[in-house]
Formats: C-alpha cells, structure tokens, sequence
C-alpha cells in the first residue's frame, strides 16, 4: 500500500483500513526520514481517541534502550497492582499485562523503529526491543520507521509513505509563509524542487524564512553554497535505504544553513544544540538545561523553537526530532568541538543531579535518560565528573529498583577511583567502594559485597575513630552483607548480632534518637534478633523504629516502608498472625507506586499471614 504525506487524510485512510476493513494486529508506516510518519501516526492515535474511545493508546519511542525504558515505566505506574511481579522489570510488565485479556483493546505506537541492533538486539545477542513488545488480538501495534527491512522482519503490514508531488509541497509550504513571500512564483517551485518535496526539509526551509526574513531567492543561493563534505557526512549519517535520491542532502543542506545562522547570530543557541546533541532528543527536561532560568537562555530556547530544532510539550519539556539530532551531532564533529562539548556536558551533569533521596525520584527518573545516552556517547571521556556521575546515577537506579544497571554504574565509578587514587585508605575510594558493595548485596552478587565490605572495614578500622559515621555504616553493611550470605549457623548469626549491637550502641551515644543512621542500625539489629530467635525484642525494638519513622518521614518513604514490612514479619513470627495483617494493609494503602519492591513484598506477607489465619 502507499500513500501520499497529506497527514490528516492519511490518518483517516489508515482508521478506515484498520478498523472497517482489515483486522491489523501490526502495521508499519515505511518511509524517508522527515516524510510525515510520525505526523500520521499521532493524528490516527487522536482519532482512535475520540471515534474508539474504549481503546486504550500507549505511545513509545524505540530510539533507545533508554526512552523506551522510561516510556513503559510511566505505563507501568498506571497499571493494576495484581499484574506486578516483584521480579520483572517494567518493560516485562508492560507487556505481560497489554498481552493479556485484563488490559481491553488497545492501540500502542512505536515511533522512530529505526535502528536493528536496538530493536531486534545486536548479531548473535539477545536482549532488543521487540522481545518486551506485547501480542493480543484486541492490541493493534503501530510502527513508524525509516527501515523496510525492519518492518517486514516485524511482520507487519506495511504502507508506504511517498514524497509529494509539487501541488502538495506547495501547499505545505504556504501553510508556513505569508503571501508576500511567496510572490515569486519561479523562487518558490525552484526551492520545493532543491528540497525533493520533502516535508521536513519544507519545514525546516520555512522556519529559516520566518526567522531570517531573507528572499526565497537568496535561500537558494545559501543551500546552493552550502560545503558540500559536511552535506555528505550529514546524509550519510541517516541513510536508510528508501529510494529517494538527492532527499537526504536536501534536508541536510537546510539544516547546516540554519546551524550556521544560529551560529553567527545566538552563541547561547548553538551552545544548547552542542549540549542537546549528547543527551536524548525526547523529553528534555528545560531544568536539565545550562543556565535555565537565564535570559540568554529564553532567548536561545525561542530561536531553536523559531527554526523548528525544538518542539515545546507542556510543563517545560522540549522534543527534537531524531534526525535534526544525529544532523546536530554530526555538524559538532565537523567543527572539531565533541571532545570540549562531551566533556562540558559531563561537568554541567554532574554539578546538576540530584541525589537519590527519595524525595528526588521525579526529578532523577526524568533525568536518568539522559546521563545515561551522554554515557553512551562518552566512553572515552576520563574526567572526575563522569566518575561522579556514574555514582550518582547508579545510587538512583538502585533506590528506583534498577539494581543491575546500577551495579554497572557503581562499578565504572570504582574503576575510575582505583586507578586514579592510589592510596587505597582514600575516603572517596572507600565511600564509592561501599556504594559499590551495597548494590553487589541487592542485586544477589553477595560474596562479592562480603569481600568488598571486609576490605573496607578492615581500611575503616585503622583510620578512623570508632563513632565515625562511616566506619559505623560499614560495619552495619557488612552485617547485613554476612546475614544475606545464606550461612544460618549459630556463630555466625550471633558475629552479626553483636557486630550490629556495637554500632548500635556507639550510635545511640552519638546520634539523635531520629538520625536516619540510628534508625537503619536498629531495624537491622532487629532482623538479626529475629533471626537469631529472639522474636520478642525484634519485635519490640521495630515497634520504636515504626513509631519514630511515622513521625518524620513521608509515609511512601522506602525506609519507613521497609521497617513496616520487617515489623510485619516480626509479628508472623511472634504468633501475632491478626497484627500482621492488619500492618500490611495498612502498608498497601499508602499512595506507593505499584511496581514498587516494597509494596510488592507487602503483598507476598499479606497473602502468607492470609494461608496462616485460614
């Protein structure tokens, strides 16, 4: 099937195939780069909005591993509690639930499915999109993409998208310009002629005149002039294969005349695209921007928007299509600037991400995308900030329960510091290594937190005083560490014990009674009693913690969750079968997220104290 890129009969056209006269359950919308796919596909989502509103419509973008991850984490959080599975990972409940019959129809877009080794995993490596993607006879998948081959490998039936004609581009273009700047008849059909009809570059040819105000006929001049090497490499980088000869340099040529005009006339403009071409093109965030607040940087913001490089969402959050972005990257590298522009993006990262108090989830789940694509883009780069980073990062993945990304993290930080800090007794070396350990215990690697937590202690031991907060903490780690290593003998059970009663002790000397440190010392001295076989001052001991945490934290906070869920188990094991049920429901009415760990094994208790009253 082909079609022509008049966008609103398309979407109609594609309605009345899907839903009148063929049962789809995937199809794909084949063509060049800038055609209007991504168009087409948002009007017929609107469309099944208003004329199927019993459908549900779900939209994701496969241009990386990354903003597919956060797409079906938003999905996720919206889904029923039952469909979670403590052991899955978002993109796995996402599919199991659209694939069953619980979900009702649905209709899910996957835009930008251009990249092979991302959609279908690298050669001879499992791991891709497509194996997350569900499969119901009530779910209708959508695909837009550059890549014939990757259509008909989905199995998808397929519509090509095709160019214009002259009437059509025309038409688009007077959309864009007034009527006086269309008045030379002979400019205009020569300029829709060099842009191949093609409605991005169309597009983009038009912002440039509405923000330039040059003639038609001195636009031409420019892209007739344009370098020509930088046309090539700019084509090069997003061939795909689609038979439309000369489509490329036409909106390559367009898009360097307008980087080199943003160049000469907004520096704080052209510094943005340089940062922008090392993050993630979707979802950017304007407070991950430099200097956001700024008036330099309004004004550089409305000119990239004014040459269509930025498309404004609500609540500050800006779009830039997939290819302005790999035109941007590659107009960077002409200029010899992606080493200065990597590493300055790095340092402004690192200065501006938040911590992972929890508090902060928000804000870093928006962000995370984004250090992670400039950690792609930057494996080379050998600095202190992407250390830095590479920590925060990995504190945050490990908090929002993407322990095995975080362990990846964490260890590329310790990497960094052990071969940069010599002297193995360094407190930055030691405080990353014991981040490091904790991940490695959470995400089931325990014999190596063990080794990693006794070479930090025994450091610890040695150079610091024994009411120091970090020697306490990683005592306290290495107790929980020993605890999880599966060795259930008496002696060791009671090593841990009097090693937490220690730094308990210390601490109650040291810190307030609500110091958060305090607090995680008795929660897990109290697991030690409990599994040391002495329920009752477990109990009594999570009892006080449970009390002090309800009076200073938020009541989704994971810490205050985590010691409800001890207390709950603590009263299972005491014979308190009543009091542990109740606990739990109480913890399932908090306003947690249901994909949340803690909530999930609230529900794993809830259904044991269940089979134990029955």
């Amino acid at each position: 099937m082909k079609l022509k890129p008049k966008q609103e009969l398309q979407a109609d056209w594609v309605a009345v195939l899907v839903f009148f006269h063929q049962n789809f359950q995937r199809l794909a919308l084949v063509g060049l780069g800038g055609i209007g796919k991504t168009q087409i596909a948002l009007k017929f989502a609107y469309w099944v909005r208003q004329a199927k509103p019993e459908y549900s419509i779900f939209w994701v973008p496969a241009l990386s591993d990354a903003t597919f991850e956060q797409a079906c984490d938003a999905i996720a959080r919206k889904l029923p509690a039952q469909v979670m599975d403590k052991n899955d990972d978002l993109k796995r409940v996402v599919q199991r639930y659209l694939s069953s019959g619980i979900s009702g129809p649905w209709l899910l877009v996957v835009d930008n499915a251009d990249d092979e080794d991302i959609f279908f995993g690298p050669s001879n490596s499992p791991g891709g999109l497509w194996d997350y993607l569900p499969d119901s006879e009530g779910g209708l998948t959508l695909f837009t993409t550059r890549s014939r081959k990757l259509a008909v490998e989905t199995e998808a039936d397929i519509i090509d998208i095709h160019e214009m004609d002259s009437d059509e581009a025309m038409g688009l273009l007077g959309k864009w310009l007034s009527q006086n700047q269309l008045v030379d008849a002979a400019a205009v059909r020569k300029l829709l002629k060099e842009l191949t009809y093609l409605p991005l570059a169309i597009t983009q040819a038009a912002a440039y005149l509405n923000s330039t105000q040059v003639s038609i006929a001195d636009y031409l001049q420019l892209l007739r002039s344009t370098e020509k090497d930088i046309i090539k490499l700019l084509s090069r980088e997003f061939r795909d294969g689609n038979r439309y000869p000369g489509s490329q340099n036409a909106v390559a040529t367009t898009w360097l005349v307008s980087f080199e005009q943003i160049r000469k006339s907004n520096r704080t403009a052209a510094d943005l695209l340089a940062f922008i071409s090392c993050i993630e093109p979707k979802a950017i965030p304007r407070s991950l921007l430099p200097n956001p607040e700024s008036e330099e940087t309004f004004y550089a913001i409305g000119t990239l928007r004014g040459y269509a490089f930025l498309v404004s969402r609500e609540d500050s959050v800006f779009d830039m299509h997939n290819l302005v972005h790999l035109a941007t990257r590659a107009w960077v590298a002409k200029q010899g600037f992606t080493a200065q522009v990597k590493e300055t993006a790095m340092r402004h990262l690192e200065r501006i991400f938040p911590s992972d108090d929890f508090a902060n989830r928000n804000l870093w789940r928006d962000y995370l995308p984004h250090a992670l694509k400039l950690f792609e883009e930057s494996k080379d780069l050998d600095i202190k900030e992407a250390a830095d980073l590479y920590e925060q990062v990995g504190r945050c993945l490990r908090v929002d329960g993407r322990v095995k990304e975080a362990v990846a993290c964490l260890r590329k930080c310790c990497l960094w510091k052990e071969s940069n800090f010599s002297d193995e007794t360094h407190p930055s070396r030691l405080a990353s290594q014991h981040v490091l350990a904790g991940a490695y215990q959470e995400n089931g690697q325990v014999k190596e937190a063990v080794e990693l937590l006794e070479h930090v202690v025994k450091i610890r031991e040695t150079t610091l005083d024994e009411t120091h907060p970090s020697r306490l903490a990683s005592q306290h780690e290495l107790a929980r560490a020993y605890q999880a290593n599966g060795q259930v003998k008496e002696a060791v059970e009671h090593v841990v014990k009097e090693a937490v009663e220690h730094v308990v002790k210390i601490q109650e000397t040291t810190l307030d009674e609500t110091h958060p440190s305090r607090l995680a010392s008795q929660h897990e001295l109290a697991r030690a009693y409990q599994a040391n076989g002495q329920v009752k001052e477990a109990v009594e001991l999570l009892e006080h913690v449970v009390k002090i945490q309800e009076t200073t934290l938020d009541e989704t906070h994971p810490s205050q969750l985590t010691s409800q869920h001890e207390l709950a188990r603590a009263y299972q094991a005491n014979g308190q079968v009543k009091e542990a049920v109740e606990h739990v429901v109480k913890i399932q009415e908090t306003t947690l997220d249901e994909t949340h760990p803690s909530r999930l094994a609230s529900q794993h208790e809830l259904a044991r104290a269940y089979q134990e009253i029955e």
